[in-house]
């Protein structure tokens, strides 16, 4: 055999080996992928492991003064290993299945001691890895279920798995809700929730998962591999007292007035700071609840409290002066083939004050229309010099878009100027309505609402934050001192007297009343209303600003009827809860030694916020020079107390804490006590309380 032959042969054998082993990988995927299929697919999965994420537990939300306004709270959904390594022989699972049934049965009460015996004995039969036990278990709950039979074994051999999932909770619940927020999967974020995400969210762990038979995946084991960063607490403006107040206030003018709904903002002067803001709409049965931000969000033609910056427009650029008067013509103006009407007709020849104290708006359409026809554009530039045209830019996302034309506008017409003059064919929301005065009462410097003070973490300053100047003097000091005194004379002499008017303190402020426009329809359909009180309190020294906007009430709509009892709820008890607001002990002494009120048992507290804020000195011991002996109401068990001229709650108080007991006729205050104070009574002994009839 010559080379050639011997060369042809060797490449022929080693083609052919290649050709066999190829054709032999071949059909052995062809056997794996059709004929094993099935078996490599199971157990695939049953060998896929991945990393899921563990959802960080987000930060907390307070209000001003410390009170839990949203927290995470922690719920488990409770899984059960069937053949965990405690129970992996069939006997240690048959001795207590039946004990950790009952147990379970008693502590849920959702299923029979049976039942679950079943369901535990079907699942061990068909060695379930991952069988659903209880959803919606607290942390206490998971405690105690861990010292069950078989789940007391150890950690891993009982076969009790817990997965931990964060409920977000309100304590408050309804208050506030709207500004609070929420985050939710596909839903736009709403509120402090929404806005402050990035910081409340935290930072997510890991968790190896194993992918087991049926698809479903289960923790590898119950440790953490990358444990998650707790989201930063977010610490609000918004006092939780005031806020209550607010919430009350409107709502029981809304139900009163029957209204679609309705919004309030109290917002601290100097700072912007927001400490109240409400929000409530009527729903389908009827109930007002927290839906929409309509403070924020809900931009509409305000109606004459916008005549405050057409006034100040006039004032400042000297057109006018308090004392210039103006005909009224009776509250009836004809202009271009439209009617400017006042709400109460007669008004003849009035002053610019006594003008804007009436709410004229024949007056203020004449006096802008008069001074501006003919350059309608320095009318509006001042608008805008105001920065009325803008948003505020707002901590919380929803702020709607302010309304202020010019004559650049395709909507601008002849009638444009008289009627932006008293607040229509513009648009504002309340929030940037109350920002305008607020200024006025800052001493004309307009800033920011601001609804977060800081953000924590851990109880370290993150980030402070403080109200941002939009305007450092929306007018001159003296046309200030002109408006001030103007929106002074609507609560004393104007509109508002009737129902704002205070001897313990000065509201300043505007009533507002505008015709909703029904869309296409636009005025001349079932009219519908908006009233509106927006001002500052108190008025010599403001400290608080506020807003109150009901839509849609029925029946009486004016602002002052409607709008003004809820203003002057709110600003009363503000008032009476914040003694720095009122100064009753200028020019008055005391004696250091004359004794001081007696306080109500349960008082405390209270009764020495009230001395603190005076500067006063309470001894409760002994009589002192520089301090105030303090009497206050004392028991002792055993011993009859003293409870004549108490109320029938204070006096119930007292008497059941020395151990006795009251029987009661009457109502009133206590006029006669059937035993004398200083008495000893045994426990339990009865005794009568008169009260007046």
């Amino acid at each position: 055999m010559n080379i050639r032959t011997d060369i042809l042969l060797r490449t022929y054998i080693a083609f052919g080996l290649i050709v066999l082993f190829a054709l032999a990988v071949i059909c052995k995927l062809v056997h794996v992928q059709f004929v094993e299929g099935d078996k490599w697919q199971a157990m695939a999965k049953n060998f896929s492991t991945r990393f899921a994420s563990i959802e960080a537990s987000r930060g907390n939300i307070y209000s001003a003064d410390g009170s839990l306004l949203a927290t995470s709270v922690p719920e488990y959904e409770l899984r059960m290993d069937m053949l965990a390594a405690g129970i992996e022989k069939n006997a240690d699972f048959q001795d207590k299945v039946d004990s950790l049934s009952e147990k379970l049965a008693s502590y849920f009460g959702d299923k029979s001691a049976r039942q679950y015996e079943r369901i535990l004995r079907d699942a061990r039969r068909e060695r379930a890895r991952f069988l659903l036990l209880k959803r919606r278990v607290t942390y206490q709950q998971l405690k105690e279920i861990r010292k069950f039979p078989i789940f007391n074994i150890g950690r891993y051999k009982g076969g009790l798995i817990a997965i931990q999932q964060n409920k977000r909770v309100l304590p408050f619940q309804s208050l506030a809700a709207r500004t609070i927020g929420y985050k939710n999967e596909n839903v736009q974020p709403v509120g402090l929730e929404g806005a402050y995400a990035s910081y409340i969210d935290g930072e997510s762990g890991k968790r190896l998962m194993q992918r087991i038979a049926g698809g479903v995946w289960m923790p590898v084991n119950n440790d953490v591999e990358f444990a998650s960063k707790d989201g930063a607490d977010i610490i609000s403006t918004i006092d939780v007292n005031i806020q209550d107040v607010a919430q009350r206030a409107l709502r029981k003018q809304l139900i009163l007035s029957d209204a679609d709904h309705g919004c309030v903002v109290l917002m601290e002067v100097a700072t912007g700071e927001i400490r109240a803001i409400a929000n409530l709409t009527k729903n389908t049965d009827g109930q007002y609840q927290e839906e929409l931000n309509y403070a924020i969000g809900e931009s509409a033609e305000p109606g004459s409290t916008f005549k405050l910056a057409s006034y100040m427009i006039l004032l400042d650029q000297h057109k006018v002066d308090t004392n210039t008067r103006i005909d009224c013509e009776g509250g009836t103006w004809k202009i271009h083939n439209h009617t400017i009407k006042d709400s109460h007709l007669g008004n003849q020849i009035l002053t610019v004050k006594r003008a804007f104290e009436e709410s004229s708006n024949v007056a203020i359409a004449k006096l802008v229309y008069q001074h501006y026809k003919s350059n309608p554009k320095r009318f509006t530039d001042e608008l805008y010099d105001l920065h009325l045209n803008e948003k505020l830019e707002l901590q919380i996302p929803g702020e709607g878009s302010p309304l202020i034309k010019n004559p650049k506008s395709k909507s601008w017409s002849g009638l444009t100027l008289p009627q932006m003059a008293y607040g229509y064919e513009s648009k504002m929301t309340p929030l940037q309505m109350l920002s305008l005065y607020n200024a006025v009462a800052n001493d004309g410097k307009m800033i920011s609402p601001l609804f977060v003070k800081e953000i924590r973490r851990l109880g370290n300053t993150v980030t402070h934050f403080q109200s941002r100047v939009i305007n450092r003097k929306i007018c001159s000091n003296e046309t200030l001192g002109k408006i001030r005194k103007m929106l002074e004379g609507v609560t004393e002499e104007g509109t508002g007297q009737n129902v704002l008017k205070n001897p313990l303190y000065k509201v300043a402020g505007k009533t507002g009343t505008a015709q909703v426009a029904n869309g296409a329809f636009g005025y001349k359909s079932k009219r519908s209303y908006m009233a509106s009180f927006c001002g500052y309190f108190p008025a010599d020294k403001p400290k608080y600003s506020m807003i109150v906007v009901l839509n849609n009430p029925q029946g009486a709509y004016y602002s002052a009827l409607v709008a003004g009892p809820v203003f002057r709820e709110i600003a009363d008890k503000v008032y009476a809860s914040d003694p720095q607001m009122f100064d009753i002990m200028s020019g008055s002494k005391f004696a250091s030694n004359s004794p001081l009120p007696s306080t109500k048992l349960g008082h405390e507290k209270a009764k020495q916020k009230v001395y603190n804020a005076f500067g006063m000195r309470v001894n409760n011991k002994l009589d002192t020079q520089n301090d105030f002996p303090d009497h206050g109401i004392k028991y002792t068990e055993g011993v009859v107390p003293d409870v004549l001229g108490m109320g029938l709650k204070d006096a119930l108080f007292t008497i059941g804490n020395a151990g006795l007991k009251p029987l009661v006729s009457g109502s009133g205050k206590v006029i006669k006590q059937s035993i004398d104070a200083g008495l000893h009574a045994e426990k339990g002994q009865m005794i009568t309380l008169q009260l007046q009839q």
